[in-house]
């Protein structure tokens, strides 16, 4: 069905231990001629022979992650990437380097704040929580039935690779796992801003970038008569910051997420994010340096061992599929790549050398994202070569010739740290909503005067968190007890029942969706292909919670 990518994992040095958890010095202490590198050691290489080629290619290794052959490296040598390349032990090196600060605006995810919502929001009947009545997308996948029967359990742990998390909202404080929970990405100045701590790496708990807080939210929010709640809100959240404040997602700090995620028997983990700086990683394309080559290869190779890794250890690995608006099997010229280190360029991709990871990698369960209509949102990805299943994204044009077209309340509506909202502009120094954004932010105060934030967000990272809190009760529902204090359910088995139990939806007729009556160009048009029981634009079906607790699991049947 997928094109994988099935690069055999790493033979590395006997040790399997995480040995530096993507802890590197400060991104403001370093001298200004010394650069960053991520190096991959070549298949079969030991680490200690890794180590020595590093050292003489001029480099100085600051952590390591032996299970995947990793290595974080600072050098002052210019030619350092290319000595290191020119070895037989390594693959390539990933130099972090920047072109300039980000904005946190996403133009896809918050397209409301870009353009003036016109529609008139419209409730889903009475729920559990105050603000569920605005949650269309626990309706469509039938959430808030499922819940009946299995809410969730909290020996079941869902990892949101991210942002951060900020676990003072109090729809996440209750479950929000502290033990567990890590920072994997140090605030780098460049991108970031000022580090708001001495060590620039932000305390576990908060999200200065609000991305992963409207993902936990989605996922496990607890039912709790306040705010609103999540998909599973009785689940355990555990905050892996791989992503930076600004939203970039380095490849150092997410494989090391996702290796530890695997060493801690975290269950789910959600990936709402592309690897920088390629949208598209290829093997040998011929618009690139040999150095950029080389630099993709690496991040090829470790990102497949990471994500090998983790399923192995017995994660459930649920990724966005992307707001490129293209069928990942004919993949469109790159022109935003790379998006950091320096000036993207058009890249023609070959679809079959060129991988968007972590979507794109083995045992990813690929997510598009539908509209209140169900509807492929216009910006979501599709193909029949990646997608597994389909969710609720949001999509802010859903409802053309109706009074709902352009609402706010199309989006998907989660928790979000009141920092950012004030940041943003949204929310004043007091706490208040500032004038004219009362129908896309909203505060929920506690009688002891605990405040929470909740704001509209649309995109394929708003749609994979739903099929990760799905994920989740499968685990809940069907997990077996595993070692002494161990509790799970094998990967396979999960991803086998969800789209076993996701209700089928046939593309559109015509087949050829075209988003003109939504103000979208050609550029957008989309092609559905396949059958009813899976085609390119909602895979396998649309993920569906309360079959998914109600049916009962059958034995993994190899394909």
């Amino acid at each position: 069905m997928s094109k994988r990518f099935t690069a055999g994992a790493v033979a590395t040095a006997a040790t399997l231990a995480l040995t530096v958890t993507g802890l590197v010095a400060p991104a403001n202490a370093e001298p200004t001629n010394t650069r960053t590198f991520t190096v991959v050691a070549e298949d079969g290489v030991s680490a200690d022979a890794a180590i020595a080629a590093i050292r003489s290619a001029g480099g100085t290794v600051v952590s390591r992650t032996d299970d995947v052959g990793l290595f974080q490296v600072t050098s002052d040598r210019a030619d350092f990437a290319s000595r290191a390349t020119a070895t037989g032990e390594l693959i390539g090196a990933a130099e972090q380097k920047a072109i300039g600060r980000k904005p946190k605006l996403d133009r896809v995810e918050q397209e409301h704040l870009l353009t003036q919502a016109k529609g008139v929001a419209k409730g889903h009947g009475k729920k559990l929580d105050p603000l569920d009545d605005k949650l269309w997308g626990l309706d469509m996948i039938r959430a808030d039935q499922a819940r009946k029967i299995e809410p969730g359990d909290r020996r079941v742990t869902v990892g949101i690779l991210d942002t951060g998390v900020d676990a003072s909202q109090p729809d996440l404080a209750p479950n929000f796992n502290w033990s567990l929970s890590r920072n994997f990405a140090p605030d780098k100045t460049d991108v970031d801003g000022a580090c708001e701590v001495a060590s620039c790496l932000d305390p576990v708990g908060t999200d200065d970038g609000g991305h992963g807080t409207h993902v936990a939210g989605t996922i496990g929010a607890a039912a709790n008569g306040f705010g609103l709640s999540g998909v599973a809100p009785k689940v355990s959240l555990v905050e892996l910051k791989g992503g930076q404040d600004s939203g970039y997602f380095f490849l150092d700090p997410v494989v090391n997420a996702l290796v530890y995620a695997g060493q801690a028997g975290i269950d789910v983990v959600n990936m709402s994010f592309y690897v920088d700086p390629w949208l598209y990683n290829c093997t040998a394309n011929p618009a690139d340096s040999p150095e950029a080559q080389a630099e993709q290869r690496a991040i090829i190779k470790a990102m497949t061992r990471a994500l090998d890794y983790a399923h192995r250890k017995g994660v459930t690995l649920v990724g966005s599929l992307g707001n490129n608006h293209e069928d990942l099997g004919a993949p469109r010229t790159d022109v935003s790549s790379p998006d950091y280190g320096s000036t993207p360029y058009p890249r023609p991709i070959d679809n079959n050398s060129c991988w968007d990871l972590p979507v794109e990698g083995p045992h990813v369960i690929g997510v598009s994202a539908l509209g209140p209509s169900g509807k492929k949102a216009d910006y979501s990805n599709y193909g029949t070569e990646q997608i597994s299943v389909s969710a609720p994204g949001g999509w802010f044009r859903d409802g053309f010739g109706t009074d709902t077209y352009r609402a706010d309340a199309n989006m998907i509506l989660s928790t979000y740290p009141k920092k950012v909202l004030q940041e943003e502009g949204s929310v004043d120094e007091d706490g208040n909503i500032v004038a004219g954004f009362e129908n896309s932010v909203f505060k929920q105060c506690t009688t002891a005067g605990e405040c929470g934030y909740y704001t509209y967000l649309q995109g394929t990272s708003m749609a994979s968190p739903h099929v990760s809190g799905v994920a989740g009760l499968i685990v809940s529902k069907f997990g077996k007890k595993q070692g002494r204090n161990g509790f799970g359910l094998a990967p396979d088995l999960v991803e086998q029942h969800l789209y076993r139990t996701a209700a089928e939806h046939a593309c559109p007729d015509p087949r050829l969706q075209t988003y003109t009556n939504e103000g979208r160009s050609a550029e957008f048009d989309a092609y559905c292909a396949g059958s009813l029981n899976f085609n390119g634009f909602y895979g396998y079906g649309v993920v569906d919670a309360y079959a998914a607790v109600k049916s009962p699991l059958k034995p993994h049947v190899q394909p």
